[in-house]
């Protein structure tokens, strides 16, 4: 017996759920935040960058910086401004990648607990979200994901296994042309975040982070985004990010935000079909066939 759902009340759902994670936002805001009072953690460390003292404390610690000195760059010309300000500007920035993303769904994006999480927070999972989705048309967007969190940047092996090089060199090329300007004007502070980076290689991540490492995880984000590359499934792409991130934070989810932007009918993009020539798979193939027909190289 076969259980489907009419137009009807597939509307009726989806506007259920929305609402639901509407409500789950603002406890969040309305609720958790008089609580606990953590709304806007992660915006202190972006509000506290100083390129004289760029890292210090420790992962976790209220106002660390996790991030590489041209994303410091980025935060220093807003730094002077008042806090509710520099909160205010930073949140609009957030709720544009909402709309952005969700188009005439941002209601359903918004909704998206990990979103409503990210929010919560102030964190930057939306604005990868935004650069992968970019990523597709113009590569030079993964700098952003490789100078921020690094590890979610295993989704640029949706170039390497569709052969895509031209891409996968621009996105490259972008990176390491910003690594190379910016280590000649700040030097020490590049050598401080490589210090911070291999000191937190391996270590358990601070709770409320969930506890899988990132060897464990980091495999399996590779084969996601490896078979979405052959089958031609964009949305695989935030997912093996979201899953390879350094700490996996709730929040980190709201990467999965791009999936509003990754369908044909959403963005007007078709991806072309993965060239298999000259491939393994291509050689298996007919190495299978020759086996079961014989008389199949002669055909």
């Amino acid at each position: 017996m076969r259980f489907a759902l009419d137009d009807r009340r597939r509307r009726v759902l989806k506007h259920s759920l929305i609402v639901i994670g509407l409500v789950f936002g603002a406890y969040l805001f309305f609720v958790s935040e008089a609580q606990k009072g953590s709304a806007t953690f992660d915006v202190v460390s972006y509000y506290l960058v100083n390129l004289n003292h760029l890292y210090w404390g420790g992962v976790g610690d209220l106002g660390f910086f996790p991030y590489s000195p041209p994303i410091a760059l980025l935060f220093v010309p807003f730094t002077g401004l008042p806090w509710l300000w520099f909160v205010s500007l930073w949140y609009t920035v957030l709720g544009a990648a909402v709309v952005w993303l969700g188009r005439r769904d941002f209601l359903a994006v918004l909704a998206f607990p990990p979103v409503a999480i990210e929010l919560y927070h102030g964190n930057i999972h939306l604005l990868i979200a935004v650069a992968i989705v970019l990523g597709f048309r113009y590569p030079a967007a993964w700098a952003f994901v490789l100078l921020t969190k690094v590890t979610p940047g295993v989704g640029l092996l949706w170039f390497a296994v569709r052969r895509e090089w031209r891409n996968l060199t621009i996105a490259l090329a972008a990176t390491a042309a910003i690594f190379g300007v910016t280590f000649v004007l700040l030097p020490s502070q590049w050598i401080a975040w490589f210090n911070v980076l291999a000191q937190n290689a391996g270590t358990p991540p601070p709770w409320p982070a969930l506890p899988i490492p990132l060897l464990l995880r980091l495999p399996v984000a590779a084969l996601i985004v490896t078979w979405g590359a052959r089958t031609n499934r964009r949305w695989t792409v935030p997912l093996a990010a979201a899953l390879s991130v350094p700490a996996l934070w709730p929040g980190a989810f709201a990467i999965l935000a791009a999936c509003w932007r990754l369908t044909p009918a959403a963005d007007g993009y078709h991806a072309p079909d993965v060239d298999r020539s000259g491939s393994w798979i291509s050689a298996f193939r007919g190495a299978l066939t020759r086996a079961v027909r014989p008389g199949a190289s002669q055909a």
